[in-house]
């Protein structure tokens, strides 16, 4: 059985040791993704768990890299990152969402999406300060929370669309609030929130000094017409925000771990106080590659179309099966619900069907701090076709 990754066991200690350490995460066990990746490694199964693309990033990027390598270009970068690519970042955001963040205070290239939203928890949270996050929740950002002494406060999507209730996020503001951490488009529900979406949390915190801390790591990866609503469209969002991307996910090169983070000075300067004596530096060589790369503009604008193609190939697949798709508007998950096929626990048909049939998924369960009764299982369709038709086949068959 899997058990989430906030309710596993505690670090193990040696009962000999004179000094037994009391754990600062004592729910905290090894993450879902390593989990059943490992599984499918065991079973030799099909992995559409982790989000991660079983293809190759663009030649083109490759050989930039190459260059800068061979050019020498291999020592510490600037703390902040190499102005370069700040200047393309900055290029894009104010393309893309209208607003201007200052090159040299406001942008910083971090080791991934995830070292910046914990760096952003551990330059802001106190002991006692409430933290607001939705379930279900990418798994990393309670163990952020909790580490420095926060308290994470949870507010359930409304299944089976995964809606905000605004009332409850209003109703859940204390004097204590101190973040709000929002994903879009979502992982794992693969929901986009709207402009709408977004006004009403303009609104809902504009007489407060509540931070928001906006992974929008899958920026590029929206379907059917919708449009991302990046935080940085919104002035009342974008001047108490850190907006957090990635190029792991917009140029298939999860490996990379290289990110950025944009937001006011005042805020970044908080940040980078952390980031120096944490990572102090991203890779050097990949920022001289994607400044380079980032000139291609198409990269990243065409991202959508093309994992459209690979979602609408997967759920062909799946037309008379038993599952029943929920709607993907980004990311490049689909989410299955079971109810017809099976009455398990999420944890468990996802272990049994990589056992018995070859094909590994993540339950969505472990993404709530108390699973609810859903039966839904996510599935990566960041993979080539031989591999998703393959998938499809075995999950029609059930």
């Amino acid at each position: 059985m899997i058990e989430s990754a906030h309710t596993d066991s505690a670090i193990n200690i040696m009962p000999s040791h004179p000094h037994p350490l009391a754990s600062k995460l004592p729910k905290v066990g090894t993450t879902i993704f390593t989990v059943m990746s490992r599984l499918a490694a065991e079973h030799n199964a099909i992995n559409l768990s982790q989000g991660f693309p079983d293809f190759d990033c663009a030649p083109e990027l490759k050989a930039l890299l190459a260059q800068h390598i061979n050019a020498g270009r291999n020592q510490y970068p600037p703390m902040a990152g190499i102005p370069a690519l700040r200047e393309a970042i900055a290029d894009k955001i104010a393309t893309l969402y209208g607003t201007s963040y200052d090159v040299e205070q406001e942008i910083t290239v971090v080791p991934g999406a995830t070292y910046a939203i914990y760096t952003a928890c551990a330059a802001l949270i106190r002991p006692g300060d409430e933290v607001i996050l939705f379930e279900p929740a990418y798994d990393s950002y309670a163990p952020a929370v909790e580490v420095h002494g926060g308290v994470p406060v949870y507010l359930q999507l409304r299944y089976p669309d995964y809606s905000i209730d605004w009332q409850a996020v209003q109703a859940a503001i204390t004097p204590k609030t101190k973040l709000l951490i929002i994903n879009t488009p979502n992982n794992p529900t693969a929901t986009v929130l709207s402009a709408e979406d977004l006004r009403m949390l303009e609104g809902t915190l504009s007489n407060t000094n509540i931070v928001v801390i906006s992974d929008e790591v899958y920026e590029h990866i929206v379907f059917d017409g919708h449009q991302h609503q990046s935080v940085a469209r919104f002035p009342g969002l974008a001047e108490r925000s850190f907006v957090v991307s990635s190029f792991g996910k917009t140029y298939h090169v999860t490996g990379w771990k290289t990110g950025y983070v944009a937001a006011p000075k005042e805020l970044m300067a908080e940040f980078r106080k952390v980031h120096q004596f944490n990572a102090f530096v991203a890779n050097g060589p990949l920022q001289y590659a994607f400044a380079d790369y980032m000139k291609n503009r198409d990269a990243y604008l065409e991202l959508s179309a093309f994992y459209q193609k690979k979602r609408d190939f997967f759920l062909d697949g799946l037309k008379g099966s038993r599952f029943k798709p929920l709607p993907s508007r980004g990311t490049f998950f689909q989410n299955l619900a079971y109810d017809a096929i099976s009455d398990e626990k999420d944890t468990d048909l996802a272990v049994r069907l990589t056992k018995e049939k070859g094909i590994a998924s993540i339950p969505v369960s472990v993404f709530y701090r108390q699973p609810p009764v859903h039966r839904v299982l996510r599935f990566c369709f960041a993979k080539s076709e031989a591999t998703l038709a393959k998938g499809a086949d075995i999950l029609s068959q059930l």
